[in-house]
């Protein structure tokens, strides 16, 4: 079955129509993306998820639809190649399509691009048979592909191998800046990175780290908090690699010597993703850290952050406050500021001015007026909260008070009627108290602004599909204190397996365990006079505070996380 399109500008527009219909699609997208496709030459359907406007999932289901074609997924492929000896790999790479079955009607063909009319003629061709055409994401065909053709190290093998001898030169650090320039714009290291990035992507990594060393070099992903290492291209081409990425990220790839930080903006399959890149010199060359902001793939709802039972009742007790301080605190990379963002989405009303001062912004917040930190002109926290009180906002968010200086202009937008949410850096809830009286603000002002203080931890999510539940040993339930968690039959944990889905790992995703303070009565008495940590601690739990422990053992109990993780970032607290 051929598939025949009689006025392919025709089928393009009822497609973006479709998408538009279904809200994956705007139309200021459709127009841009036709625009573009007249000066490329090529065809919209193809633009659509290179703009990172509609991902490949959507464009493949409605594809489907508006072809009337089947839409096949990973569990359609087949277990071993079809027609081998007569079809190339690289042929089904580059065309995106892959025989699947052979059946009565014909060859089962899976294509990214139905409408690819070379690819069905040169199968049909090849095949001499008849041809069935089905829709596949284009990230599930690769897969595929790569399962029944690749060799070893798949895609990265064949882009080292496209490279070949070039990257030689890029062991020369001190290399003439135009000529490195040039090796970084070649069309293999560009596909180089971009796999890179891609891959880290797919394995929904938040960081990718890129690290020289004497005789090589290291690539290492973190996914779900804990950095795994993957394959790394030869050492050879360390200097043209990272020389892209500050191309990318608009840095100086002359500058060798300083730390830079920029940002990078590209589609990954179709979605959106910003890259926050930091260079620091090392002694065998520049290491680079890539932080991956997926901005579709976080949710901003607290369920989802893992904010829920009493913690859940507070924050929204506290954020229904008219003015006050809230701060949320824990250390890098706990998930202090999506939990802001998440407050921010909640409290986002027609009827309340929103404004933040970040550094950088991670997630653009529709609705939201939100200000970049620049301290290179001078624009600092404490230069532009002194501004934005004259811009009459209701809710003030600060990316993080890093001095006394940014400290005490919070307070004192509190005291004139602003709610004022921001992060801070210590391990537990009472000991932000502590930290902010050691930086200098006053405890009379903190009696009277701070209204609560969240500390939180990110632990690993078990995975769903191979999480496996079994009875806990005596000693644990004696040592752990499970019985208080309990109603009264036997505790009974749950263990990581390891499947397809989450990689061998039994893990898959991150969720927040938290405690928050609320600053009543007895715990502004114990700032009046300066009490430690451990007695506003203890009089928070008298009060009902529940232990960022107390959370992560309810929920390994109730299977959303294990035990091990719940020591792991609780040990310390």
């Amino acid at each position: 079955m051929a598939v025949l399109v009689e006025d392919l500008d025709a089928f393009e527009a009822s497609l973006g129509d479709l998408l538009i219909e279904r809200g994956r699609l705007e139309r200021a997208g459709v127009e841009r993306a036709r625009r573009l496709a007249e000066g490329s030459g090529e065809r919209l359907h193809v633009l659509l998820p290179k703009l990172g406007l509609v991902s490949e999932r959507d464009l493949a289901e409605a594809l489907s639809e508006r072809l009337d074609l089947p839409l096949v997924g990973s569990a359609d492929f087949p277990e071993v190649p079809l027609l081998e000896e007569r079809l190339s790999p690289r042929f089904l790479r580059e065309s995106h399509v892959l025989p699947i079955a052979e059946g009565p009607e014909g060859l089962v063909l899976a294509m990214a691009d139905p409408l690819d009319s070379y690819a069905i003629d040169a199968l049909r061709l090849i095949s001499g048979a008849d041809l069935v055409v089905c829709v596949a994401e284009p990230s599930e065909l690769e897969a595929a592909i790569e399962r029944l053709y690749g060799q070893g190290g798949g895609g990265l093998n064949r882009l080292v191998e496209e490279v070949g001898e070039e990257g030689e030169e890029a062991l020369d650090l001190d290399l003439d800046v135009e000529r490195l320039k040039d090796l970084a714009s070649e069309a293999p290291v560009i596909r180089l990175v971009n796999h890179l990035i891609s891959k880290a992507v797919e394995a929904r990594a938040s960081d990718v780290h890129v690290e020289a060393f004497e005789n090589r070099l290291r690539v290492r992903y973190r996914i779900d908090g804990v950095l795994v290492e993957v394959d790394p291209p030869p050492s050879r081409f360390r200097a043209a690699l990272i020389s892209r990425i500050k191309i990318m990220a608009r840095l100086n790839i002359a500058e060798r010597r300083l730390p830079q930080d920029g940002r990078i903006k590209l589609a990954i399959r179709g979605v959106p993703i910003d890259l926050r890149v930091s260079t620091i010199p090392t002694m065998h060359g520049e290491g680079v850290v890539l932080r991956v902001l997926d901005r579709q793939g976080v949710e901003l709802d607290f369920a989802a952050l893992g904010v829920t039972g009493h913690n859940l009742e507070t924050y929204e007790e506290i954020l229904d406050r008219p003015h006050g301080v809230f701060l949320v605190t824990g250390p890098t990379g706990s998930g202090k500021t999506t939990t802001l963002y998440a407050a921010l989405v909640q409290l986002n009303k027609s009827e309340k001015k929103l404004l933040t001062v970040e550094d950088p912004i991670e997630y653009q917040l529709e609705g939201v007026n939100q200000i970049q930190v620049k301290p290179g002109i001078g624009l600092t926290f404490a230069h532009v909260l002194r501004s934005i009180l004259r811009q009459d906002p209701d809710i003030i968010m600060i990316g993080e008070i890093r001095d006394v200086e940014t400290a005490e202009i919070a307070v004192q937008a509190a005291l004139t009627g602003h709610l004022v949410l921001s992060t801070l850096h210590t391990n537990d809830a009472a000991g932000t108290i502590t930290r902010l009286l050691d930086m200098g603000v006053e405890d009379y002002l903190l009696t009277s602004t701070l209204t609560g203080v969240a500390a939180q931890r990110l632990v690993r999510r078990l995975c769903e599909d191979c999480r496996v539940q079994e009875r806990a040993l005596p000693e644990l339930v004696e040592q752990l204190g499970l019985e208080r968690y309990g109603s009264g039959g036997e505790s009974m944990l749950w263990r990581a397996v390891g499947c397809e889905r989450c990689n061998g790992t039994g893990y898959r995703g991150r969720t927040g365990v938290m405690e928050t303070l609320v600053v009543d009565d007895e715990i502004r008495r114990l700032i009046l006079r300066r009490a430690e940590s451990k007695e506003l601690q203890r009089a928070a739990l008298s009060a009902g505070m529940v232990s960022m422990y107390e959370d992560g053992i309810r929920k390994a109990l109730e299977g959303v996380t294990t035990i091990e993780e719940v020591l792991r970032v609780t040990r310390d607290v």
